[in-house]
């Protein structure tokens, strides 16, 4: 049987998961809802299949799995509203932007027994699972830090212009877009971290978000997680993390493109697909089905999620 899913919040990711959930053989997305009508018009253009509801409340109800891609403040709601139904919940990070609301509401979850898993994009990726592989079996050698390097000519970016938000420094922000990606994937390698030292940098208007950000992270062994992220100037996009170890070292750009280095330039492990997100999308929707059928699955759990956005938030508030 197939799950009837409910996607609140439709925006870029609330589409794009839309388009791939209907692609996906274990999923019907069939009940949406967004505040915005344009958006809500977006979506029945691009999947006629799917009906708009007159709430969100009665999205949840008809549902078996709840996709929130709501902004961060909206969220929590939403996201009781659906464990108290019963029903599945898969939602974007983070959890909201201040800790301890955060942490309430997280206990609030763990306190219903649904399935809930947090959209970190790389969790059910071939990299991922690939990169820990070569790690236990002792093939990169010792671990000696992990290097995180962001850049943007802009932010948003040009795709992302729609969700306005994410300019603003009360929710939007490349820290809490992207480099939480990052980090989620760094703690999987290394274990937790914790914030040695950073410095982040706003422009003058107190209202938009960060433009540029240093930090120093450790693991409890002291491995070091460098990282470097700016806005600005005529550029390509750059988002990359490299794993070094002292037989091999692992770099992972743009989400996707997989490379080792046993000391010279970075070979790609694997051929480029032709759609890397609908790869990455269909590996995530793979393991949420296995999620929702109480299997298992390399989906990010809530507690992870939460150890990040605590690292994501005070990284940004060292100025």
């Amino acid at each position: 049987m197939t799950t009837n899913v409910a996607i609140i919040g439709l925006g870029i990711m609330g589409i794009r998961m839309l388009q791939h959930m209907r692609n996906h053989k274990e999923f019907n997305p069939n009940y949406l809802w967004d505040p915005s009508p344009i958006a809500c018009e977006k979506a029945i253009k691009q999947d006629s299949e799917s009906k708009i509801m007159k709430n969100a409340d009665e999205a949840i109800e008809k549902a078996d799995l709840v996709y929130l891609a709501c902004p961060p403040t909206v969220r929590k709601t939403y996201a009781l509203k659906t464990v108290e139904m019963g029903k599945a919940l898969f939602m974007e990070k983070p959890f909201g932007v201040n800790i301890q609301d955060s942490k309430n509401f997280i206990e609030k979850l763990q306190n219903y027994d649904v399935p809930i898993a947090v959209n970190f994009t790389q969790a059910g990726g071939i990299a991922l699972k690939d990169l820990l592989d070569s790690k236990n079996n002792g093939d990169m050698g010792e671990m000696l830090g992990v290097d995180i390097i962001v850049t943007y000519s802009s932010w948003p970016r040009q795709w992302q212009k729609e969700a306005d938000w994410l300019r603003f420094k009360k929710e939007g922000g490349m820290t809490r877009e992207v480099i939480s990606h990052f980090l989620f994937f760094t703690e999987r390698v290394v274990g937790p971290l914790r914030v040695k030292w950073a410095h982040t940098s706003y422009p003058a208007d107190p209202l938009l978000c960060e433009t540029a950000v240093l930090a120093k992270l450790e693991n409890k062994d002291g491995l070091l997680v460098n990282i470097f992220a700016s806005i600005g100037g005529v550029q390509p996009d750059r988002q990359e993390f490299t794993i070094k170890g002292s037989k091999k070292s692992r770099k992972v750009a743009e989400f996707y493109k997989d490379s080792v280095s046993v000391g010279e330039n970075f070979i790609p492990l694997r051929e480029e697909p032709k759609d890397p997100r609908a790869v990455s999308l269909k590996s995530q929707l793979d393991h949420l089905e296995l999620k929702i059928n109480n299997k298992p699955n390399s989906l990010a759990t809530i507690d992870e999620a939460f150890r990040v956005q605590e690292l994501v938030e005070e990284i940004l508030s060292k100025t």
